[in-house]
C-alpha cells in the first residue's frame, strides 16, 4: 500500500454539491476503473455549495469553490495526468448571484484546470427538469433548500436558461466537454439525481472523458474492497457555528492509497 501511495497514477478534480457529496466514492470508484488507481483526489463539495460565494448550510458555512483551498493545493503538486468533473452547477442563481457572475465564476475555475492540461466535463443546468417543476412545487423546495431566496420560479428558469446557454457558448470556445442532462435522471425537485439511478447516470457522464489514458484492463472484483475508506477526508476549511475548523490536507485515504484533499 505504501507503493501505492507514492505512485499515484493521475489526479482527479471533483467539483460539486449535494449530488457530488451523496456519490463522492461511486465516483471516484468508476474513474478509476476507467483511469486506473492509485489516485490524487481533489475535491470541493459539501450540500449546498456554491462556486462563487459562501455559503451557510444548518450550523455549518464553506467558502465558494473559486475561493477554497483546493487550487493552491493544485499549483503545490507535480503534473501527472488530470481529469476535472464540474456538476452541481445552479446553486448560485438561487444565492442571488447574476447569470454572468456565475459564468465568469465558472470560466476561472475552467481556465486554472486547463492551466494544468486537465481533461474537463462539465454538467450543464437541467433545464427540461428544471422547467417541469410546477409554482408550488418550485416554491417548496426552494423554501427547504435556499430559505433565504425570493426568486420567483420564472425569474429562476430565465437566470438559468441564461447560464446553460453560456456554457454552451464557452465549451465551445473553451473546448472543454459539456453534459446535457436527460429529465429521466431527476427527482421530484428536479435537480437531485434518483438514488437509484446513480451508477448510470455518472458512467453516462463520464463517457465523455477522451479514451486517451484510459485503462484497458477490467479493475472489478477487489476494486470495491479497494474504495472503502481508511480515512475519511475533512474540509480544509469550514465554519461551525460561526466558529473557524482548520484541517490539514491530504486528510482522506482510500484503501488503494489513494489520498483526498476535501476543500
Amino acid at each position: 500500500m505504501d507503493s501505492y501511495r507514492e505512485i499515484p497514477q493521475n489526479r482527479f478534480v471533483l467539483l460539486g454539491a449535494s449530488n457530488l457529496t451523496l456519490s463522492l466514492r461511486l465516483i471516484i470508484h468508476l474513474m478509476q476503473q476507467r483511469f486506473g488507481g492509485p489516485s490524487e483526489i481533489l475535491v470541493a463539495l459539501g450540500h449546498g455549495r456554491a462556486y462563487g460565494t459562501f455559503t451557510q448550510m444548518l450550523w455549518r458555512g464553506l467558502p465558494g469553490i473559486t475561493n477554497c483551498d483546493l487550487w493552491r493545493q493544485l499549483d503545490s503538486i507535480e503534473i501527472r495526468p488530470t481529469y476535472a468533473l464540474l456538476t452541481d452547477i445552479g446553486n448560485d442563481i438561487l444565492y442571488g448571484l447574476p447569470p454572468q457572475q456565475i459564468l465568469r465564476t465558472l470560466e476561472w475555475c475552467i481556465n486554472q484546470l486547463q492551466n494544468h492540461s486537465a481533461q474537463i466535463v462539465v454538467t450543464n443546468l437541467p433545464m427540461t427538469s428544471i422547467k417541469s417543476l410546477s409554482e408550488r412545487r418550485y416554491i417548496f423546495f426552494r423554501n427547504i433548500f435556499y430559505p433565504s431566496c425570493q426568486l420567483s420560479r420564472d425569474e429562476t428558469i430565465s437566470r438559468a436558461q441564461i447560464v446553460h446557454h453560456g456554457l454552451v457558448d464557452m465549451a465551445a470556445q473553451r473546448h472543454f466537454k459539456l453534459y446535457e442532462q436527460k429529465p429521466d435522471w431527476f427527482g421530484l425537485d428536479g435537480i437531485h439525481v434518483n438514488y437509484w439511478q446513480r451508477k448510470a447516470y455518472y458512467q453516462d457522464i463520464l463517457r465523455k472523458f477522451s479514451d486517451l489514458g484510459r485503462k484497458q484492463e477490467a479493475m472489478k472484483g477487489t476494486q470495491e474492497f479497494l474504495l472503502t475508506w481508511q480515512r475519511r477526508p475533512e474540509f480544509a476549511y469550514k465554519t461551525v457555528l460561526g466558529r473557524i475548523s482548520n484541517c490539514q490536507q491530504p486528510s482522506g485515504q482510500l484503501a488503494d492509497g489513494s489520498l483526498v484533499c476535501k476543500c
